[in-house]
């Protein structure tokens, strides 16, 4: 997914135009009233904000909410005419590691003038998040929820190999109790499990793990958990480090181990599957586990082809560490609408439509205030989700991910360079050990 995200990204940097019109569907709907478009790309969250739209208007009966919504590919392919345009969305949805780049096109508006006069309590929202949308002294966004990661799995496929899954271990020489219970989830199409004599590792009818490798930079729902579990750091600073450190022989490790297990037969070979998503595995039925965030929760535990459960992420040498990240509502710069579009930024990073959200159980909103709103709505519904809050609140048990300056190219280099390992044209080592001498470079350039 952030692969995918960040290759859209880049041609909107490579595209855009600096500056522009207006930015909304042409400003009013009526005299004296004014139509701000908002941005999302999650389906499964547009019923929530809608519902928050309908609250702000209600208070603010001069201006009016049009939610526009696309699928993943869409969003940022519509996101990147619109900035050629100069006709952007006036608030748009935004993931922290990326948007320095539309900082640095002048496509998103410096609100800290605006936090600072309106006495925005940024303390309320989770450690970390806030910070993430600073630079150079400028503010371009609220945070509007957080994330963290946990394995997923299939309950029945689990249940016959007869693996617990509560409290693993892993480390990258052997893999720990993880690689054993990926062992026995693995089952070839004569019904051998990858631990038992006779195991086929060229036919195989359920992999134990399907990791979504095609992911770029960070990893998030893949090596990264494992690598930073293992000593791994990313950069030097975060936000806005100027070294990072690829080549770091904790991350070598870690792909490495990767490499191995796919070889072993316990995940599916990457130039088949590189393409898919986690998801479309699992429900497939072809895999037992994936590792996902608490975003994908109602989608996984909501499925009707397979039963899924979640469970924590291995502990490894360093212990259990998982990403913690989230997005923020930032403002366009071009809009017409400067002061209604930041009541609506400053509406949604506000208790009143993060309790709305938490109500709805889409996302952990990023107010602390509205974590256990999330949990009672998930229980209500018979959803278990207390192990992302838990890793979310365990000491050094979460990790976020890196925001510096030049990220689209960083993940194109990073995104090649796993790909030479995935499919063993390269050994870690030399891959990484390269890759990351050319995204030192970047930022040495500025």
């Amino acid at each position: 997914m952030m692969k995918k995200l960040f290759m859209a990204v880049t041609a909107v940097v490579l595209t855009a135009s600096c500056g522009g019109g207006g930015a909304s569907d042409g400003g009013a709907s009526g005299e004296g009233k004014t139509t701000l478009t908002y941005a999302l790309w999650d389906d499964v969250q547009q019923g929530a904000y809608q519902q928050c739209a309908d609250a702000f208007q209600k208070a603010n009966p001069d201006i009016t909410i049009k939610i526009t919504q696309n699928a993943w590919d869409q969003y940022w392919q519509s996101l990147t005419t619109q900035m050629v345009s100069g006709d952007a969305p006036d608030v748009i949805t935004m993931q922290a590691s990326f948007y320095p780049q539309f900082v640095k096109n002048g496509q998103l508006l410096d609100i800290q003038p605006m936090v600072t006069a309106d006495k925005v309590d940024l303390t309320q929202y989770w450690p970390g998040l806030a910070e993430s949308w600073v630079k150079d002294g400028k503010r371009y966004g609220l945070p509007k929820d957080w994330d963290t990661m946990a394995i997923i799995y299939n309950v029945k496929q689990a249940k016959e190999a007869g693996v617990d899954l509560t409290d693993l271990t892993w480390n990258p020489k052997d893999g720990g109790t993880f690689e054993d219970a990926l062992a026995k989830l693995t089952v070839d199409t004569a019904g051998k499990r990858g631990d038992e004599p006779g195991f086929d590792k060229t036919k195989i009818a359920v992999y134990g793990y399907a990791p979504e490798l095609n992911d770029g930079s960070l990893g998030q729902n893949s090596w990264g958990n494992l690598a930073v579990s293992n000593g791994f750091s990313y950069i030097d600073k975060n936000p806005f480090g100027t070294k990072y450190f690829y080549d770091d022989p904790k991350l070598v490790e870690t792909a490495a181990w990767f490499k191995t297990i796919a070889d072993k037969g316990y995940t599916p070979s990457y130039d088949k599957t590189s393409s898919l998503g986690t998801d479309a595995v699992l429900t497939s039925g072809k895999a037992a586990l994936g590792v996902t965030g608490s975003w994908m929760i109602k989608t996984y535990l909501e499925a009707t082809e397979q039963e899924f459960a979640f469970a924590p992420l291995p502990a490894g040498p360093l212990g259990r560490k998982s990403s913690f990240n989230g997005l923020a509502d930032v403002i366009y710069a071009g809009t017409e609408h400067k002061d209604a579009a930041w009541k609506w930024v400053k509406f949604l990073g506000s208790t009143d439509c993060q309790n709305i959200v938490a109500d709805n159980a889409v996302v952990f909103p990023a107010i602390t205030s509205a974590t256990e709103r999330v949990l009672a709505a998930h229980e209500k519904a018979g959803r278990e989700v207390q192990l992302f809050v838990d890793q979310a609140k365990a000491e050094n048990g979460t990790f976020l991910l890196p925001v510096s300056d030049h990220a689209d190219e960083i993940n194109q280099i990073m995104g090649t360079a796993f790909d030479e390992i995935w499919l063993g044209q390269k050994d870690a080592k030399t891959s990484l050990t390269a890759a990351n001498q050319q995204v030192n470079s970047l930022l040495a350039g500025g």
